[in-house]
């Protein structure tokens, strides 16, 4: 059971993931820095890979001591996705390819490691009274919620459609 769980998990992460590369490839430049309800397109790409790494790790704590992110302190800057704040930095999208690979890569490795314990341990993180294994089904919906925000972006205002991406779909 624990190693149909992980498998099952590991591939919506991959779609999940996938379908936001989708939607960072369709997007046009003129649109990266285009508003997508409250925050810019690119804004709300940083903000679901940041979420996405931040929860598939063990505990605030340990976010920023990852090795990704102590060589690329300048992308990162001020860490404004923690804060109470609007954010304002904007973002590039080699760096956000760059992120999007260190976030897949992750998500694989995590979901191997877990075991029938961590998945049944409280999460780690403050905010979420939630075990490991529902945090992780709560990350895939934020990545799925958010990627449906652009595609819906892009389709509206670039007439430009963003397939289905299911778990055996790959990118050409």
């Amino acid at each position: 059971m624990l190693d149909t769980f992980k498998k099952l998990t590991a591939n919506q992460f991959e779609a999940a993931l996938c379908t936001l590369n989708v939607c960072i490839d369709k997007c046009p430049e003129t649109a990266w820095h285009e508003r997508v309800a409250n925050l810019k397109f690119c804004q709300v790409v940083f903000h679901t890979l940041f979420y996405t790494d931040y929860y598939l790790g063990q505990n605030k704590e340990a976010f920023r001591r990852q090795p990704f992110h102590q060589d690329n302190q300048q992308f990162f800057r001020d860490y404004e996705e923690l804060e109470d704040r609007a954010p304002v930095l904007l973002y590039d999208k080699p760096s956000i390819k760059k992120y999007l690979h260190h976030c897949r890569t992750k998500a694989a490795e995590v979901i191997a490691a877990e075991t029938t314990q961590s998945l049944s341990d409280p999460c780690g993180f403050e905010r979420r009274s939630i075990s490991r294994a529902e945090l992780h089904i709560y990350n895939m919906r934020h990545i799925q919620h958010h990627a449906a925000q652009l595609s819906l972006r892009l389709r509206l205002d670039r007439q430009t459609d963003i397939p289905w991406v299911g778990s055996g779909w790959r990118e050409i």
